[in-house]
């Protein structure tokens, strides 16, 4: 029977949302993790609180403390928040929990490293999709606000092989060809009825303020492929430098979920 777990990779616009949900239809008994949702390994769109901060929170938002404590899960030590999946009105909310995630540079990079060792050294799981919780997260951090070269990120990921010794898993990576067409086409996907671009200026926001974007002057669209095509080129090589044999590489929106089972 099969067990592997699934961990889907690539590019913004490589169509990682619609494999995961083509995985999972063809897979009904597997567990699918989303972005913002509790994840055994993955902390995206979720605050990661010691106590002291959590009870801030409480204290903060007391009109919110019964969603925040219905959205809170206890993992050792720490208090995780799905902060993403409490709507409201409360201005302020939505941005203070995203200053307690473990990305954007909140973290040093020995903390960033240590928390996401220990939570993928934990992971025993099996039958599970994940999408974005083994490469796009992490690398993004570790590139734009942990300022960290290339090899120093290949070294990591030595490190996260390792860790995951003996699991059954297979990292699925849509190689994308064309990355301002996909970029395009997103744009187009996460716009509001009227045709307001709602994903395009946060992702442009997320890398101009990077401490990585001001330093090498990145900026709008050129700035944006510019990472993207640097961020591509370093994904392929962790591919072919350390998990060749956990990867499956699939051209972007131009497989058949059946043949990415049987590999």
């Amino acid at each position: 029977m099969q067990r592997d777990s699934y961990f889907i990779e690539g590019l913004q616009g490589a169509g990682k949302s619609t494999l995961q949900r083509k995985l999972s239809d063809r897979l009904p008994e597997y567990t699918v993790f989303r972005e913002g949702d509790y994840s055994p390994v993955e902390l995206a769109w979720c605050a990661y609180t010691t106590e002291e901060q959590y009870q801030n929170v409480l204290a903060r938002y007391p009109m919110l403390a019964e969603e925040i404590k219905g959205k809170t899960v206890l993992e050792g030590e720490h208090k995780i928040i799905c902060y993403t999946q409490i709507l409201t009105d409360v201005s302020d909310f939505h941005r203070n929990l995203e200053k307690l995630e473990i990305y954007n540079g909140n973290l040093d990079r020995e903390s960033f490293e240590a928390v996401v060792l220990e939570r993928f050294g934990k992971w025993d799981g099996e039958r599970q999709i994940f999408e974005c919780s083994i490469f796009q997260n992490i690398i993004e951090n570790q590139i734009l606000y942990l300022g960290m070269e290339d090899e120093e990120i290949l070294a990591f990921y030595r490190k996260v092989k390792k860790t995951l010794e003996g699991r059954p898993y297979k990292i699925l990576y849509l190689d994308v060809e064309d990355i301002a067409g996909a970029i395009d086409v997103i744009r187009r996907e996460r716009s509001d009825d009227a045709g307001n671009e709602l994903w395009f200026p946060l992702m442009l926001r997320y890398l101009e303020e990077s401490p990585y974007g001001q330093e090498h002057g990145l900026s709008g669209l050129k700035g944006l492929l510019m990472h993207l095509a640097h961020r591509k080129n370093l994904e392929r090589r962790i591919i072919e430098e350390v998990c060749r044999e956990q990867t499956v590489v699939i051209r972007a929106k131009d497989y058949q979920v059946e043949e990415i089972i049987k590999c």
